[in-house]
């Protein structure tokens, strides 16, 4: 090749990792490794600022992001003091308090409420009583997953859709259109906070009243803060016990909320944190838009239980879910990566992956998938994290429909190619083992995680 000859595409390295199938996605996930650009995030009226924002940064908040186009604290001890995981610590052992606003409220209400809930979730909504809440995921035709909010049904005919990172309001007035069900669908202005920790009781006894003990989980319950109108649930993104405080006018009664229920946090030894991610990644729990998305099938992410086989009413995407599951039931995959709890070597991670970190197999060292969340777990003294792999290199294990979540760790090993700073030696990659998720239980399993310690103690006996 003569000097200074540009290299043709086929001798070039592709920076987006083709070895990596991505065959049954529309777009790609972008794999290119960045790392943390180090920039500084623009202020402006383009995205919200919820009623909270400005309590967050009264607190300390050093750090955000964009989340359901609103500003999200990320970051509230600041690194020299201990950082996330110093936010760990007082979430396993004490209170925290979280802003999470960007979990906005989109109410569905009206005579048909009930029906048209029940088109567009997979599972059965006319299962959940009024003052009681879900989990619950919507799907588009291609069985994508397009949500996976906290649905609240606080009347027969009102429903809260308390949303995960995506636009779903759009959507759901878009399905409405031709099928005429007699419903209201808006964002409506309620804030929520969360309370997360051990001793999260004893601040809402605090803030609301002895009768916050008795909310079964999932239980909603109607009270007052400071003179403010609030319904509390007994829900959360974290796997410790914890209640969230949706703050009805949050818009004028954000600090009247805010304020005494902070005190109450701190005189119970805890403090405002940000959304604990290395906790929910312990607990299994997956963030949208990092561990899924709308080209995501249920079936890859652990969330088959999430697709009924006893659902009378249709919904958007069970023909295509109901493929999948018998294609699936046959051996085949309708997807080439399933979504695996990994346990790595590497130095401690401490903090957010600005990137989808590469995973290989070991044997032939070909790129093979991507780690989505990963983080240090000072229980478990391990890097864990979540990640997909090759759904044909999980064959050889006992599972069922759910079965990238594994009872037992697994003798699978993958290498994951950690950035320097975490890696074992400069530009080597470290050794993964599929393993068991939940990596630590939470204090209200799943309904999934529930089903599997029904089936272990009915085998016990």
């Amino acid at each position: 090749m003569a000097e200074n000859e540009p290299l043709k595409p086929d001798e070039m390295d592709h920076p987006n990792h083709p070895q990596i199938d991505q065959s049954d996605r529309v777009l790609p996930r972008n794999l290119r490794q960045t790392g943390d650009a180090d920039i500084q995030m623009l202020i402006s009226t383009r995205v919200r600022k919820s009623p909270f924002w400005h309590l967050s940064v009264e607190e300390g908040c050093w750090r955000a992001t964009v989340y359901n186009r609103m500003y999200h604290p990320r970051g509230m001890i600041e690194p020299e003091d201990g950082g996330a995981m110093a936010e760990y610590d007082l979430l396993v052992n004490h209170v925290t308090l979280w802003n999470v606003a960007v979990e906005r409220q989109i109410r569905v209400k009206g005579p048909d409420a009930e029906d048209f809930v029940n088109y567009v979730i997979t599972r059965d909504a006319t299962e959940i009583k009024p003052m009681h809440g879900k989990y619950a995921i919507l799907c588009n035709e291609d069985g994508g997953i397009l949500n996976d909010p906290v649905l609240l049904r606080l009347d027969d005919d009102e429903f809260w859709f308390s949303i995960s990172d995506s636009t779903l309001m759009q959507w759901l007035q878009g399905v409405n259109v031709g099928e005429d069900y007699d419903v209201e669908i808006d964002e409506i202005d309620i804030s929520p906070m969360q309370i997360q920790g051990p001793k999260s009781v004893d601040v809402m006894v605090d803030v609301v009243g002895e009768e916050v003990k008795e909310i079964p989980y999932y239980g909603l319950m109607e009270a007052e803060v400071n003179g403010c109108s609030v319904l509390v649930s007994q829900t959360g993104f974290s796997g410790e016990k914890g209640f969230e405080i949706y703050v009805k006018d949050s818009m004028e009664n954000a600090e009247q909320v805010w304020n005494p229920v902070m005190e109450s946090v701190k005189d119970h030894g805890g403090d405002v944190i940000a959304p604990s991610h290395h906790r929910r990644i312990a607990a299994g729990i997956l963030s949208w838009g990092q561990d899924m998305d709308h080209e995501t099938s249920p079936f890859q992410v652990n969330l088959a239980y999430q697709v009924p086989d006893d659902k009378d009413a249709d919904y958007v995407g069970r023909e295509e879910l109901e493929r999948q599951k018998e294609q699936i039931e046959n051996g085949e995959y309708p997807f080439e990566h399933k979504l695996v709890g990994l346990k790595m070597a590497g130095e401690p991670i401490r903090d957010y992956a600005s990137d989808f970190w590469i995973i290989s197999d070991p044997d032939t060292g070909e790129e093979c998938g991507y780690v989505t969340s990963p983080w240090w777990n000072p229980e478990l003294e391990t890097n864990i994290a979540l990640g997909f792999v090759p759904a044909g290199k999980l064959d050889d294990l006992d599972t069922t429909l759910d079965d990238s979540v594994y009872d037992e760790d697994t003798d699978i090993e993958f290498q994951v190619h950690l950035p320097d700073e975490y890696a074992e030696e400069p530009g080597e990659p470290v050794y993964a083992k599929v393993s068991k998720v939940p990596f630590k239980p939470s204090v209200n399993p799943s309904a999934r995680e529930q089903a599997k310690l029904n089936a272990r103690e009915d085998a016990q006996e």
